[in-house]
């Protein structure tokens, strides 16, 4: 532990930031995972719900700086990809 009083301040934010991003990034993850339990389940209307509701939160996530803007953009495009090959053409 550090001994400064800077130090010990700088660590202490670094926790909180800490907990933030993994509350985020959980946030993230789950709604994740049900697009792709839906997906998985073979429901293209639950797949498209979830997915709405997935692509708001994961371009939150990359707003408060938890993941890069770039990584958002590739799971936010391949999470709509999948579900768009699930639906039928036409």
């Amino acid at each position: 532990m550090a001994n400064h009083k800077s130090a010990i301040k700088r660590h202490k934010q670094s926790q909180e930031r800490r907990m933030r991003n993994r509350i985020n990034k959980s946030k993230m993850n789950t709604v994740i995972r049900r697009v792709e339990e839906a997906l998985v389940a073979g429901v293209e209307d639950a797949a498209q719900e979830a997915l709405k509701i997935a692509i708001p939160v994961i371009q939150k996530t990359a707003g408060k700086g938890t993941i890069h803007k770039k990584t958002a953009s590739r799971k936010i495009s391949r999470l709509t990809g999948r579900v768009n090959r699930m639906m039928p053409i036409g």
